[in-house]
């Protein structure tokens, strides 16, 4: 073992350590504490946003903060997938940790158990009040299957720390339809009832592969073919709902809605707002103001919506006198996907946008543009010198950063894998970042970039993948390794047998943090 790579192996195994350490020497409590607004938006691609070199659209909003603030070119989320992505950023815990981690359907059982720790938690404890706004997709109540969707459900997010919440149930595609405010139905309807199945339809009820005559806003490409709301087919099965049943155009206004409200009426007290877009995930349909106005279609529209919603969030904490003070991260469960499952032109109107930003891969891959994201940090009051930053940062450390910005650190991490010291990375501080980052593909094919490696475990699996969109899953039985060339990793050439030592470190690196 040559001198390079022994000190590659043994800095990366203490990582642990000396990020405790680190963090030991630079804990700081605000005394006037900060807001925190996490807007997350949904499949954003690393290049979606034009202060990320989009092209057809334009993201004004998102881009003031970038210019204001640190926009990172090295940040990954978790997975590749949007529920183990959602579950690592709250809970600080890798999902290969958990079962049932996995994309949830509309009716999973709450995933985060009530006794975990949760970021929520966290600014609870330090007096905040807390809040989460949009999709959810980490379930709902205490069994699959077993909600009863008419009455308060148990448990629910006032259970993992949050105060308010006026959410999706999952995500726009999957049924039930309506919205959850404080573990109920928002503007339940009585004279219409509320059920669902991911088994088998109800009787009488259309469906998308039955009846397309109905599905009027949007057809299928692939799969969504189940029960039709609003005219457009899901997954799952539905049967009633009423005036409590969404309408797909008015979903951003309504959540930004919510939050603008929930921002006014707090605005004495410090407060944590997770705000969760559906916005770029499918079905894109976003509101007629927003309509035509990329050029690229609705995918595109649907980016412009979403910049919409940041510049409101924006708006009201300038309104308040709150901007100075606020903490806003701008960032994406995982990496962009063009046709997943809607025939909503997205792949023939891109005209040479590149949603992965020249990355490989995209959304259930493996390969760098299915975690690699967008990431903003904005924080007049604490970032001085605005910039660009390539520090490896992971979303994993956000439960343990944000328990340092309120000032509940002591020196221990909160949670299972994240770290406290990540926080001088993301406030500009430290140009490197963490040591690591690991991330793990739709069938839990684990990847771990170093500041100068990716490696990719063998596990195998389809090269493309198999339900409809076009992208290339990075599986394979063989080991890959990639080396940073040029400031990113060269993820067409794996010269894993050209470096078997580094390959191998990184290959027993990957397996102590497994276990």
């Amino acid at each position: 073992m040559n001198k390079y790579n022994l000190g590659l192996f043994t800095a990366a195994m203490a990582l642990p350590l000396s990020l405790q350490a680190q963090a030991d020497g630079k804990q700081e409590v605000c005394s006037n504490r900060p807001n925190v607004v996490l807007i997350y938006a949904d499949d954003l691609g690393f290049g979606d946003l034009s202060c990320y070199g989009a092209r057809n659209v334009s993201t004004p909003n998102v881009d003031k903060l970038a210019a204001n603030g640190l926009r990172f070119t090295q940040a990954h989320a978790v997975a590749s997938t949007s529920t183990p992505s959602r579950y690592a950023l709250l809970t600080g815990e890798y999902p290969f940790r958990k079962k049932g981690t996995d994309v949830a359907a509309g009716n999973a059982a709450m995933i985060i158990s009530p006794e975990q720790y949760t970021v929520a938690d966290a600014f609870k404890e330090a007096g905040y009040t807390t809040a989460a706004f949009g999709k959810w997709h980490l379930g709902l109540g205490a069994e699959t299957g077993k909600q009863d969707w008419n009455a308060p459900i148990e448990p629910a997010l006032a259970d993992i720390g949050f105060d308010y919440s006026y959410i999706m149930a999952a995500t726009a595609d999957r049924v039930p339809c309506v919205f959850i405010e404080n573990g109920a139905v928002a503007n339940y309807d009585a004279s219409a009832p509320i059920y669902v199945s991911y088994q088998k339809n109800f009787e009488g009820e259309p469906t998308g592969r039955e009846n397309p005559e109905l599905l009027y806003n949007l057809k299928h490409s692939h799969g969504h073919d189940m029960s039709i709301v609003n005219g457009i087919g899901r997954i799952g099965y539905m049967k009633g709902g009423g005036k409590a049943l969404w309408k797909d155009e008015n979903i951003a206004d309504s959540i930004t809605a919510h939050a603008v409200e929930f921002i006014k009426k707090n605005c004495e007290k410090p407060f944590f707002i997770y705000f969760a877009t559906n916005d770029v995930h499918v079905p894109r349909f976003p509101h007629e103001r927003f309509r035509g106005v990329s050029g690229m279609g609705l995918r595109g529209d649907a980016i412009a919506q979403f910049d919409w919603c940041v510049g409101e969030i924006v708006k009201v904490l300038e309104q308040q006198g709150l901007l100075e003070n606020t903490l806003i991260i701008v960032s994406s469960d995982n990496g962009p996907v063009i046709d997943d499952g809607y025939d909503d032109g997205a792949e023939e109107l891109l005209n040479g946008h590149d949603p992965m930003g020249g990355l490989r891969g995209g959304k259930y891959s493996t390969f760098e543009a299915g975690t690699r994201v967008p990431f903003i940090v904005h924080w007049p009051s604490r970032i001085d010198k605005p910039g660009v930053k390539d520090a490896l940062v992971s979303q994993i450390d956000f439960l343990d950063v944000m328990a340092n910005v309120a000032g509940r650190y002591n020196g221990k991490a909160l949670s299972p894998d994240g770290s406290a010291a990540s926080m001088a990375a993301w406030l500009g501080e430290d140009d490197k970042g963490r040591a690591y980052t690991i991330g793990m593909a739709a069938n839990h094919t684990l990847s771990l970039c170093t500041y100068d490696w990716k490696y990719i475990e063998p596990k195998g699996g389809p090269v493309m993948v198999p339900w409809g969109p076009k992208i290339e899953t990075g599986y394979s039985t063989e080991p890959q390794l990639y080396k940073k060339v040029a400031g990113d990793y060269n993820e067409k050439e794996n010269v894993a047998k050209e470096n078997p030592e580094v390959s191998g470190l990184l290959h027993i690196l990957l397996n102590e943090v497994r276990r």
